[in-house]
Formats: C-alpha cells, sequence, structure tokens
C-alpha cells in the first residue's frame, strides 16, 4: 500500500498545494466542498454535499460494515507569511493546521481504495469548521452528524500532522488522544466613575485583578494535581479613557479537560471566582458554551491501525504520543462509533513550523505515508468485522 500511495504522491502535492493555494474559514468552504466532491464521485463514490453545512460525505461500496473516514478542510484567519509559490492568495486567511493535508490525503485514500475489493463499505468525511464555532457553538463535526454522517458507521478514523515528529513516523495510542474543551464567557459588573475620585464608584477593573487570580488558581489549588487540565483567559476588555472607571469587563477563556467529572468541577470553580466580584460590591455574568469531547482512540482500533503502521513503516516508527490538552472534534465522532486518529510525522528538518503559526509548512514526503496508512488500516477494518 505504501508503494502505491508513492506512485500516486505528486497527485497528492498538487491537491494539498490547491487547496493550500486556495483557503476557506469554517463553514464558508463553499469552493473547497464542491471541488471535492467533483474528485469523490469521479472515483465512483456516492456524494451528498451540504452536510454539516458545507461538509461533504461519500459512500465506497456497498452495505456494512461501514469504516468512515474523516478530513477536516477549514483554514484559519491567519496572514501567511511563508513565500511559495503555493502561497494563500486570501490575505488574512491560510492553512495553518495541516487541513489542506488532510483533505489531500483522504482524497487519495478513496484513491487507492477505488482500486481495490473489500467487503462492505468506506465512507469518507469531508468536514468544515474543525477551529470555529458557529452562532449556536456548534463545530462541523456536530453539524455533520446532525445530518447522518455517522448512520451505519461501525468504525471511524483520522489523521492530523505534526510538526515536532519527523516524516516517516506516527505517534499513536489507546485513550486520552486530545482534551475536552469548553469556553466561557463572563462580564464583571462595578459603577463607573471619575478616575481621580475611585471611592465613589466601584471599580470593575479592580475586582478583575482579584478574579484572574482565582481562575488562574483552578488548576494548580482546586484540582487533583493527577488531573490534566487547563484554565486559559485569552480575551480581557474594559474601559476606553485612562481617566475613566468603567461600569464593566468583559473577559473569556478556555477550559481543557479529559474527565467529564474535572469538567464539571472547574465549571463549578469558574463560578466561584467570578462570584468575587459579589463580594467586592459588584456583580457578574457568566456564559460557559460545552465544547467537543475527549478524543478517545479505541483499543481495538488503535491495535489494528497500530499494526499497519508498523508493517508499512516497521513497528520501531510507531511512536507514543506527546502529551497535551490540545483540542480536535473529531472526539465527537469517535463517541458515537470506536475510533481513532493518529499523529503523523511531517516536520521540515532543520527548521520549527508551528500549528496555527504564519510560517507553518510541512514536509510533504508525509503525504504518501498518512494515505497509505489509512488506506491500508481501513482495509484491514472492513475485513476484520466481515469475518466476525
Amino acid at each position: 500500500m505504501l508503494e502505491k500511495a508513492r506512485a500516486i504522491e505528486p497527485q497528492l502535492v498538487a491537491w494539498r498545494r490547491l487547496i493550500h493555494h486556495h483557503p476557506e474559514l469554517g463553514f464558508q468552504e463553499a469552493h473547497t466542498a464542491a471541488w471535492a466532491a467533483e474528485i469523490l464521485e469521479k472515483l465512483g463514490c456516492r456524494v451528498r454535499t451540504e452536510v454539516g453545512k458545507t461538509g461533504v460525505v461519500a459512500d465506497l461500496g456497498e452495505g456494512g460494515p461501514r469504516i468512515a473516514i474523516r478530513a477536516d478542510m477549514d483554514a484559519l484567519p491567519i496572514l501567511e507569511a511563508n513565500e511559495v509559490e503555493y502561497a494563500s492568495e486570501n490575505p488574512g486567511i491560510m492553512h495553518a493546521c495541516g487541513h489542506d493535508a488532510h483533505t489531500a490525503m483522504v482524497l487519495g485514500t478513496a484513491m487507492l481504495l477505488a482500486k481495490e475489493k473489500f467487503p462492505g463499505s468506506v465512507r469518507f468525511f469531508i468536514q468544515p469548521s474543525e477551529e470555529a464555532n458557529d452562532s449556536e457553538g456548534l463545530s462541523g463535526a456536530p453539524r455533520m452528524i446532525q445530518d447522518g454522517a455517522m448512520e451505519g458507521v461501525d468504525r471511524v478514523i483520522a489523521l492530523h500532522v505534526d510538526p515536532a515528529t519527523p516524516v516517516g513516523e506516527i505517534r499513536l495510542a489507546s485513550g486520552p488522544s486530545s482534551g475536552g474543551v469548553d469556553s466561557f464567557f463572563a462580564t464583571i459588573f462595578g459603577k463607573g466613575g471619575h478616575g481621580a475620585s475611585p471611592h465613589t464608584g466601584i471599580d470593575p477593573i479592580y475586582i478583575t485583578g482579584h478574579v484572574l487570580l482565582a481562575l488562574h488558581g483552578i488548576v494548580s489549588r482546586r484540582l487533583s494535581p493527577f488531573a490534566p487540565a487547563v484554565v486559559t483567559v485569552g480575551s480581557l476588555h474594559g474601559g476606553r479613557a485612562e481617566n475613566v472607571i468603567p461600569d464593566r469587563v468583559e473577559l473569556s477563556g478556555t477550559i481543557r479537560f479529559l474527565e467529564k467529572e474535572v469538567q464539571a468541577q472547574i465549571h463549578t470553580e469558574v463560578d466561584r471566582a467570578l462570584s468575587i466580584a459579589r463580594l467586592m460590591g459588584g456583580d457578574f455574568d457568566l456564559n460557559i458554551q460545552a465544547g467537543t469531547p475527549p478524543m478517545i482512540n479505541d483499543p481495538g482500533v488503535v491495535q489494528v491501525m497500530s499494526a499497519a503502521a508498523g508493517d508499512l513503516l516497521g513497528a520501531e516508527h510507531v511512536l507514543p504520543p506527546i502529551d497535551g490538552l490540545g483540542a480536535e472534534d473529531f472526539g465527537c465522532f469517535s463517541d458515537i462509533a470506536p475510533g481513532a486518529m493518529f499523529s503523523l510525522g511531517c516536520k521540515i528538518e532543520g527548521d520549527e513550523r508551528y500549528l496555527h503559526n504564519p510560517r507553518f509548512d510541512l514536509d510533504e514526503r508525509c503525504l504518501p505515508v498518512g494515505t497509505a496508512i489509512l488506506a491500508e488500516t481501513a482495509l484491514r477494518l472492513v475485513k476484520q468485522l466481515a469475518a466476525t
């Protein structure tokens, strides 16, 4: 399978560069979706469009068992700093997280599997908006699920590029693979006044200082040291003039966790931290939006995926994951059917190209590697399920 994937490497590179050159933000990927749908139709897939607003679902083969393979296709609101021929043509929008490569590899997987005989079927997801939520707080995965993308799916697999790992190596393990993520939005109310007479008002900026200390102490002082979690305040706005005490301060942040019990405790602690405002004469309003769940790699799927990757690359090139609490809405799919995602080494040797960075890029030799692992894993899973 790796030889077959390397034979189509020029096509994979061309697809990836085309997508990179024409990035689109979440739930705005109309051109990318239409282009991907056309390719999948030409490969013999039965294609549905506008799944989860702008997503694509394509089925290859007939009946069950059914294996789903997911790619995300949205870009980020980042101004690209790379000076390459395929750099973004849309100022302020860039594929800085490798979704261009993900989509190219899943299309390549469809190209390889279209030439194979297997029992059951394979379903391809070209998912919108992994990076951002819509006005109702939902990203692309739950939107696609609402539109029936996971109906009849027995297993689901995916990959994500990893610029910290060399080409030819992957990272994979059973259990938690990425953190759950919630967002919180708060307003701290005070009483505005003249900056020269702070005693006549209630200063929400002063109150916010105490609230921030409490928020930043949640993980270190309120949670078990054995519970991975993050509480980060990422946005803080208050006041317009240097000599005016405002009547409110607005802040927002992110919550990361691996366990539902920890999630619930953090919600309680965030509310408790903000209640300091009332003790100091002010008030607050808090809105916590539940996001995506933690992504849990199923042991059975991991076993098949790890064996496939080991046979293709050598078992010594299947490495344990790097710990972290980055979020991935693939967990919404793997909550419904057993699934797994692996990290694909794409490091440019001698250079640091981080995800979500204006200089992000990847070593394109990773493209046939990821394509081959997805295709081989899907074949082994569908055959294994058909035999049981």
